[in-house]
């Protein structure tokens, strides 16, 4: 409904850089073309009363329609929708050609639902339009095409392996007595590599232990979180 939301957005720098060069197309349909009358209203008031007005399925439809190709996989934001993850992230790269839909108002008319291939939702909270939704997939997908950004920048970031990225540090090494962890300056690969991942594990387990339920556990690893806890 609102493309012009969009501008600044499709000017930020990995996503210019991904269109300009002709890594990604990302092109804005405003579903108020395919409205009737001079006011071009898609919304309307629901059925059976309630709060709020509903988007027409006619205007979405025929948008629709003319957006679809035989390639397409569409995709409605909806708070019925499925939580969106780096797990679909990594799915969706794979698609040739992606159409997110994005509602409006409170809500929209249901009848769009079987015209979908997917109901995607970022969260359990609500906000007034799905462009927010929308931006944040584009986003995701974009920064992981090869040739945005160096390809060992994302490889191991939070989600990408089941756990939360380790923590990281800058400069100055001391910040008024808070230092940075010695192993980090021993030059010894092996410790580090060893350190980011127990430190992944270690966060994980403090900030969102919901993921180590479904991550495969090594016995080490198991040792890890045993040994954190008894600490405590």
């Amino acid at each position: 409904m609102f493309p012009e939301l969009f501008e600044s957005f499709l000017e930020g720098p990995l996503v210019k850089r991904a269109i300009q060069r002709q890594l990604a197309e990302v092109e804005m349909i405003d579903i108020r073309k395919y409205a009737g009358g001079s006011f071009r209203h898609i919304d309307d008031s629901p059925y059976g009363g309630g709060a709020g007005m509903i988007m027409r399925a006619g205007p979405v439809l025929d948008a629709l329609a003319e957006a679809r190709q035989e390639n397409s996989h569409v995709i409605l934001t909806a708070a019925a929708g499925h939580p969106y993850t780096q797990k679909d992230v990594r799915r969706l790269l794979k698609e040739e050609h992606l159409i997110l839909i994005a509602g409006h108002y409170e809500g929209i008319d249901a009848r769009v639902y079987d015209h979908v291939d997917e109901l995607v939702s970022l969260g359990d909270y609500i906000l007034s339009g799905g462009e927010i939704p929308v931006m944040a997939m584009i986003d995701s997908l974009i920064r992981i095409m090869a040739g945005v950004i160096r390809a060992e920048s994302t490889a191991d970031e939070s989600f990408e392996n089941g756990l939360l990225e380790y923590p990281q540090y800058t400069k100055p090494r001391d910040l008024n007595g808070e230092k940075v962890p010695d192993v980090l300056f021993s030059g010894d690969h092996a410790k580090i590599r060893a350190w980011k991942h127990e430190q992944s594990l270690l966060w994980t387990a403090k900030y969102r232990p919901d993921l180590l339920e479904e991550y495969p556990l090594s016995e080490a690893d198991r040792e890890i979180l045993k040994k954190e806890n008894e600490d405590r």
